[in-house]
């Protein structure tokens, strides 16, 4: 499997767009990303030739297709099948409780990926010192990908220049405090739950990134070897002035403006609603049929609880957008905000992907830091919710 270099989607070589530059081979999962590989390179004679059929082109390699037929179907044999009734009433009021976050999180993260450069994420990544880790979590909040896609951004941005701090930083906070996200997290658990989750996580972000820095100071991480000299040039308030009165205020460039916008937000939708939609799935069949003693029993807001949420969210390999549903199950079940949140942020910070990723990319330094600095966080603000809320 290749990886896009654009949404960080695992696509085959085989069913994928191929674009070959400079005697390297790169594939995508559609011809948008493709496009915008070309435009950020600056590729203008190479030919983009499919070295199969787009996976974009058949509907039913189309994973969110597959996910809601496969929803569907059992709804509609909960018509006739009574046991699968529970489950059908479950997913009902998770689509009743969330589809207007889901909806509007892909209009504004189609916003934020036709009109904001990945050029600016670069740039600021890039800069040493304590500014570029607060630029990071404040970056992370308008990236709007799945957790999986942002592993491979991150990565991107490392072989760019960006330090390890900031990559780190980056990383802890782009798929909780993302905006889309934070909708549905709205959504889900309400507006004051939501915030704490989502103004912690960039909390745990921010002070990971200064541990990662006092680290680098050490010699106790690896270092960067691809970080150059920034080039002063650069503006990035002198480009936004410079798109501004570049910008054709006519009804075509409207056209072609909503047009990539739409484009935007299919793309994510192929990207992350697919999780969510398996999340929502597996939160109703764990609401509709596991017995509510059982998360009270295993998972409630005790020391055990807490230990045993860290174990499940470690081991289920489930996108951050998936993860959002089973998190709500847990606390509507328990009552338990503190066990949510660390089943959402442990996922991350545990995540075995994510681990293997900085090992072989960074550095084993790096990956065998990251649980040690971030698990105590998670478990204390875990501690905390568990006390207020």
């Amino acid at each position: 499997m290749a990886v896009d270099p654009i949404c960080g989607m695992n696509v085959s070589s085989d069913d994928a767009i191929q674009l070959s530059h400079q005697r390297k081979s790169y594939y995508f999962c559609s011809a948008r990303c493709a496009e915008k590989f070309k435009a950020e390179h600056g590729i203008r004679a190479e030919v983009i030739k499919p070295g199969g059929k787009s996976p974009g082109l058949s509907i039913w390699k189309n994973k969110t297709v597959i996910v809601i037929t496969v929803l569907a179907a059992l709804c509609l044999f909960s018509r006739f099948i009574e046991i699968l009734q529970p489950f059908r009433n479950a997913l009902l009021m998770y689509l009743g409780m969330i589809w207007w976050a889901i909806l509007l999180g892909l209009v504004l993260g189609g916003l934020i990926d036709h009109f904001i450069p990945r050029q600016y994420i670069s740039s600021m990544l890039a800069a040493p010192g304590k500014k570029s880790i607060f630029r990071a979590v404040l970056l992370g909040f308008f990236m709007s990908v799945c957790s999986h896609g942002i592993l491979a951004l991150a990565i991107q941005l490392y072989k760019k220049g960006a330090s390890v701090p900031a990559v780190v930083a980056f990383l802890m906070a782009s798929p909780w405090a993302n905006l889309p996200l934070t909708l549905m997290l709205i959504g889900f658990f309400g507006v004051v739950p939501a915030l704490y989750i989502i103004l912690v996580a960039i909390i745990i972000a921010i002070t990971t990134g200064f541990v990662f820095q006092f680290l680098g100071s050490r010699s106790l991480i690896e270092t960067n070897p691809n970080s150059l000299e920034l080039d002063g040039s650069f503006s990035i308030t002198a480009d936004i002035r410079k798109r501004w009165q570049d910008y054709s205020w006519s009804w075509a460039q409207f056209k072609q403006d909503a047009r990539g916008v739409y484009q935007g937000g299919v793309s994510l939708a192929n990207m992350v609603l697919w999780w969510i939609l398996i999340g929502m799935g597996l939160a109703s069949l764990a609401g509709a049929y596991i017995p509510q003693e059982f998360f009270y029993q295993y998972m409630g807001p005790s020391a055990l609880g807490l230990l045993i949420t860290l174990a499940v969210a470690t081991v289920l390999e489930v996108c951050s957008e998936g993860t959002a549903p089973l998190a709500f199950e847990i606390f509507r079940q328990t009552g338990a905000l503190g066990n949510s949140f660390v089943f959402l942020m442990a996922g991350v910070a545990t995540d075995y992907t994510e681990i293997g990723l900085l090992w072989h990319n960074v550095g084993r330094r790096t990956a065998l830091w990251l649980p040690i600095v971030t698990v105590p966080q998670i478990i204390l603000f875990g501690i905390i919710a568990n006390t207020i809320f």
